[in-house]
């Protein structure tokens, strides 16, 4: 299997528990798996990955609404959202770089 693959679906799960086990360092560590993950990505999927990390971020709490499991769904789509935040800045750096290299 893709060690991309296995770096995305470790960011899936990393998001899912987040939501039941508090760690201090749960941002910085799918922050870090995103940035990885977003190498594997094409360039032509750039606009995608930038409207899903910002949906994820933005829209994620419009769960807190939902009673008894909303809080944890917010949470869960939340961390996704910074899982994917990593692999746009990854995208969004290597197409900088791409158009003002030497």
């Amino acid at each position: 299997m893709n060690p991309f693959k296995l770096i995305g679906w470790a960011g899936i799960v990393l998001a899912i528990v987040s939501a039941f086990v508090t760690f201090e360092y749960m941002a910085l560590i799918l922050l870090l798996l995103g940035l990885v993950a977003g190498i594997s990505f094409a360039t032509e999927d750039s606009v995608r990955v930038l409207a899903t990390a910002l949906v994820l971020t933005q829209l994620s709490m419009v769960f807190n609404n939902v009673p008894e499991i909303g809080g944890y769904i917010a949470h869960i789509f939340s961390a996704g959202g910074v899982f994917v935040t990593g692999a746009a800045m990854t995208l969004i750096t290597r197409n900088v770089w791409n158009r003002y290299k030497p």
